[in-house]
């Protein structure tokens, strides 16, 4: 049974990735096709996760109430019904409502399937299945931008194929059984949600930076890059590619890593992927205009960086006690969303005022920093024992 919930837990995250992977390039070229501005398009690319950053601290406390399957169901209720609702009408401010709650509905998906992935992974497995799940959203976000092209022979279509296949997806989560979050001695001297926070940030701060970085890669590539792509003469079709091979990347080495990374440990590989992620995204700056050179670095990238954010949440798992796991999850996931929502507005300004910085220039800096400041980070590891930091 275990095994079988596992399956249809990383079947729900390919589709929930394949909607995202669609929804910010075909809402991109939708709205660049309509001449709205490139710094409008990345602001309205931010309402899914000002969606996420609105429901977080609102989270953990249904999930430990009420259990996992009824946050991971009533999540994906929410994106589908937002999906079914685009095409209804076409409207600037009702698609970023839409959007927004998508962000509610996928923050909710998400947190409640990292969390009981990581809350039933052994120490031995468990970057190893954490690593599953990013390449199951991985894959799925990789074909989302495949649906961008549709655009051209109806702007409705990628909306009405992701609702079906969520829709899907949704329906074999009633053949689960419902579990509920480790409550250790101790949980309830603790009621506020931001006490948890607070410990939980001061026993894993520095894990929180790779989905940070990967939130801020993510939405600016997907959100403002079809953006600037656009505008310095590339077609829809190439746009499309460069990001499938991006996200191919990241599944072709999402596993490996994960698995070296239970075996070298987590701190150690995450230096190496920021590293050479940096490298890469710095080279592509230099050889934009050389769409093959481009494909190919933008693919190294991806196996590089693609596995960012499964790795930070394996390293949170390892630094941070079992009975706060909901909490460190639910950061993790605040994290991405300020990433997220800080990188497509950024890139859209630069892109807008400043024409001489290259696109993936800011991408690249930006895991340099991270990569110097989890270089130099001291963080003890637990290992994710079953202890109490209540207990003295």
């Amino acid at each position: 049974m275990g095994h079988y919930r596992f399956w249809i837990l990383i079947g729900v995250v390919l589709i929930s990735g394949f909607s995202q992977g669609m929804l910010l390039p075909v809402i991109a070229i939708i709205f660049e096709n309509g001449g709205i501005s490139s710094s409008l398009n990345g602001l309205h690319a931010t309402a899914l996760y000002i969606g996420i950053l609105i429901a977080s601290p609102f989270m953990e406390k249904p999930l430990r109430k009420y259990g996992y399957k009824p946050v991971i169901i009533i999540g994906g209720a929410i994106v589908i019904v937002s999906l079914f609702l685009f095409p209804l009408w076409k409207s600037f401010l009702f698609w970023f409502v839409l959007r927004l709650l998508i962000g509610i509905g996928d923050h909710a998906l998400h947190f409640g399937t990292e969390t009981w992935i990581t809350s039933f992974s052994p120490i031995e497995k468990r970057g190893r299945n954490i690593s599953i799940y990013g390449l199951s959203f991985g894959l799925g976000f990789a074909l989302g931008p495949l649906m961008a092209p549709l655009v051209e022979m109806n702007e409705s279509l990628p909306f009405i194929l992701s609702t079906g296949l969520c829709f899907t997806a949704w329906l074999f989560l009633f053949f689960i059984q419902n579990e509920f979050p480790e409550d250790e001695i101790g949980i309830q001297s603790v009621t506020s949600t931001f006490q948890r926070f607070r410990q939980a940030f001061k026993y894993a701060w520095v894990a929180f930076l790779p989905p940070f970085g990967y939130g801020f890669l993510e939405a600016s590539l997907n959100g403002s890059f079809p953006v600037y792509a656009l505008r310095i003469g590339f077609d829809v079709s190439t746009v499309s590619i460069l990001l499938t091979s991006f996200a191919i990347g990241g599944i072709v080495f999402q596993l490996p890593l994960g698995m070296m990374s239970d075996k070298f440990g987590r701190k150690r590989v995450l230096q190496i992927i920021l590293f050479f992620g940096g490298v890469c995204f710095l080279f592509a700056g230099v050889f934009e205009h050389a769409i093959p050179i481009v494909i190919m670095l933008l693919f190294i990238a991806g196996m590089f960086v693609g596995s960012t954010f499964s790795l930070g949440i394996s390293f949170m798992t390892d630094l941070t006690p079992k009975n706060l796991l909901p909490t460190g999850n639910l950061l993790c996931g605040i994290a991405f969303s300020f990433g997220s929502l800080i990188g497509p507005y950024t890139s859209g300004i630069i892109i807008q005022y400043f024409e001489q910085i290259r696109f993936f220039s800011i991408v690249s800096f930006m895991l340099f920093i991270i990569f110097i400041v989890v270089m130099f980070t001291k963080q003890k590891e637990s290992m994710g024992k079953r202890i109490s930091i209540f207990r003295s």
